[in-house]
């Protein structure tokens, strides 16, 4: 084994510990966030994904030598990028209304991009997009007045009765300004009613005033929010 070969593997392992601790930084505040991807999956997405673009450069050196063998090394680095895909999908699920997971399976797709950086040896490129992505997710998580973001809300009521349940509903929201984006509404039971619905809130609205809205309705046997 000469010093040459043993300087490029030492390189090589270089790559696949500087891109496991890009993916670690990302993973550790997806993880203090409690979200669906961590640490362990974040630093083993940036290892493979850079151990396989080491692979798609460098494992074929001795056949592209060989006479008539032709390869395109970006093809196998390709998949990286489809591939991450099963992972993504597995992060990103609907409750109700609401979409979940899909900061998070970005995250993990760019993960996948900056171990793909650093097995090809774009170390600034590489590290920066760690940074970058860390300032996304750390700052733009925050509300600003500057950018003000619109507020929804998933509410859930329980009717006794069924006449009029709904117009009382669309008047209450009109005269606050409450948007109704979705209304859904299922009988149950002889004359009870369940209606599910997902608004739009004025800026600055208080969420717990919602129920003050429905206390003056007597068949209102239940809210949710």
């Amino acid at each position: 084994m000469n010093d040459t070969y043993l300087i490029t593997q030492i390189e090589l392992l270089l790559r696949l510990i500087v891109a496991g601790a890009c993916g670690f930084a990302i993973g550790y505040e997806r993880k203090s966030r409690l979200k669906e991807a961590g640490v362990r999956t974040h630093m083993i997405v940036a290892l493979g994904a850079a151990l396989i673009m080491i692979v798609s450069k460098y494992g074929f050196v001795d056949v592209v030598q060989l006479k008539g063998y032709v390869l395109d090394p970006s093809r196998i680095a390709a998949q990286i990028v489809s591939g991450i895909g099963f992972l993504g999908a597995g992060m990103i699920f609907v409750r109700k209304q609401a979409i979940n997971g899909l900061t998070t399976a970005a995250g993990v797709w760019t993960t996948a991009g900056v171990g793909m950086a650093i097995g090809a040896k774009l170390y600034f490129i590489g590290v920066s997009a760690t940074v970058i992505v860390l300032l996304v997710q750390i700052i733009l998580r925050h509300n600003f007045k500057w950018m003000p973001l619109p507020e929804s809300e998933q509410i859930d009521i329980e009717f006794d009765k069924i006449a009029d349940s709904i117009a009382f509903i669309q008047k209450k929201f009109a005269s606050n300004n409450i948007e109704i984006i979705n209304l859904s509404a299922d009988k149950n039971g002889n004359d009870s009613i369940h209606v599910e619905l997902f608004v739009k809130l004025p800026q600055g609205y208080d969420p717990a005033r919602l129920m003050d809205l429905f206390k003056d309705n007597p068949h209102v046997k239940s809210i949710e929010y």
